[in-house]
């Protein structure tokens, strides 16, 4: 008897939910909810504008700070999580957040608003750091961009449904979606407090005179180590394309016509297709090539975007570009972030993280305004064909990475995910060996090209 729709989406689902640790559910969990009950972020500019009455350029100002801010605390959170733990980090940022959105909620004055709306900012970004070294901590390395991709779609199930709950919810004012937006934060808080533990690796170096700490892997350090680097810099050129989808494109849209319900059809595109192909694209990657996937990312984003040239005055082309781009966005996500996490040293992966963090933060600062003046000077053709163009060079620059002897794509050829096995990893200086079996299986390089460098520097 052939099986049916339903139950093959639930088989495919308890698959790729299988063999990841407790703790991990309760980070997805708090995840979850966390971004139901993310309202202010989504609405901002639009209170800012119909609510309190300032210029659209007020909101674009206040916009950028939290951008700004959300930069900061990237390098700040990264650190703090490697010095004083994922846990405290996390649990911190996340009252941080809470206590400036409500306080938000109340504030009068363009000065006020502002400072205030840079610390969320600075508080919300500071999240993200620990929860990627959690993630990374916990689970094993062959299930990471499994793990990845499940938390990440968790993210956009939780803004998906909080902006449809948002509209009805500013009915009976605006300050009830602050409120309810600080309140699900501090049950983020709680959550993380009580079910997660500390994850903070203390791993010794191994001497000749016996274990010894290693020392502290500075800031510094991270932005000297050049094969991380290049994937940062990589991903801001990606980045900076993709913060054209919640900017520029409205701006070009209303342009062309198209009204805010087709607007919000379209863009709502985005979330839609992440819930429901994030999981089966997942599972369609175990086994690919790392750098095909990142290439294909990249040409899907850039393009995607670059089509929006063509798109005159439909919405139905509008809707086809969002596809194309959402769905390199689907690739794209749990590969770098699985790739960031084995290229972080174990008692750096908070520093490493922060400082992947900073290019989608310094994207979301400099995007917005950099789309704006070029839409506006240049025009609608060159705007979009500079989205390809990035797209295209980020493509080229995985290829040359993936390529390159012991750069940071040949580190492992295959993307590992599926339930993790009981392989084991090489040793020595020309040590080789495997990690898990089955097609999630990953090759591991000789232990001398498998960490960045370690000088004690800075940060």
């Amino acid at each position: 008897m052939p099986v049916s729709v339903p139950a093959r989406v639930a088989g495919a689902l308890t698959e790729a939910m299988s063999g990841l640790p407790r703790q991990f559910w309760w980070l997805w969990t708090s995840t979850l909810i966390n971004k139901l009950g993310a309202f202010v972020v989504t609405f901002l500019a639009l209170y800012l504008t119909t609510e309190r009455g300032y210029s659209a350029s007020y909101a674009g100002l206040v916009a950028s700070l939290f951008g700004l801010g959300s930069a900061v605390a990237s390098l700040v959170a990264g650190v703090l999580s490697d010095r004083i733990g994922r846990r405290p980090t996390l649990v911190a940022a996340q009252l941080g957040t809470a206590l400036f959105t409500a306080v938000l909620g109340f504030t009068d004055g363009q000065v006020a608003i502002a400072v205030v709306a840079f610390l969320v900012g600075f508080c919300n970004n500071a999240t993200r750091p620990a929860t990627s070294a959690i993630i990374a901590d916990i689970v094993p390395a062959e299930d990471r961009v499994r793990a990845f991709a499940l938390n990440y779609w968790a993210i956009n199930i939780g803004f998906g449904l909080s902006a449809a709950a948002a509209g009805l919810i500013a009915t009976h004012g605006y300050l009830t979606l602050f409120l309810l937006d600080a309140l699900s934060t501090v049950v983020c808080a709680v959550v993380i407090f009580v079910r997660i533990p500390e994850t903070r690796p203390d791993t010794p170096a191994v001497t000749a005179d016996g274990p010894k700490a290693r020392p502290a892997i500075g800031l510094l350090s991270v932005f000297r180590d050049a094969r991380f680097m290049a994937v940062v810099v990589l991903n801001l050129l990606l980045a900076l394309v993709a913060q054209q989808g919640s900017t520029t494109l409205a701006v070009d849209m209303g342009r062309a016509g198209i009204t805010a319900t087709q607007y919000g059809l379209v863009i709502g595109l985005n979330g839609l297709l992440i819930v429901v192909l994030q999981i089966p694209v997942t599972r369609w990657m175990e086994g690919r090539d790392r750098t095909a996937l990142l290439v294909a990312s990249a040409l899907l984003i850039g393009w995607g975007f670059g089509l929006t040239a063509l798109a005159g005055s439909s919405a139905w082309f509008y809707a086809f570009t969002v596809a194309v781009w959402t769905l390199g966005e689907i690739l794209n996500a749990p590969t770098m972030m699985g790739l960031v996490a084995e290229l972080s040293p174990a008692e750096a992966r908070g520093r490493y993280q922060g400082v992947y963090s900073l290019s989608w933060s310094l994207a979301s600062f400099l995007g917005p305004a950099a789309g704006g003046v070029l839409l506006e000077r240049a025009g609608s053709g060159v705007m979009w064909g500079a989205c390809a163009v990035l797209g295209t060079v980020a493509a080229g620059g995985y290829v040359l990475l993936g390529r390159r002897p012991g750069a940071a794509l040949a580190k492992s050829d295959v993307v590992g995910t599926g339930t993790a096995g009981t392989g084991t990893a090489g040793t020595g200086t020309a040590g080789t060996g495997t990690v898990g079996t089955g097609p999630g299986t990953v090759r591991v390089l000789p232990a001398e090209t498998a960490e960045p460098e370690r000088a004690a520097t800075g940060g």
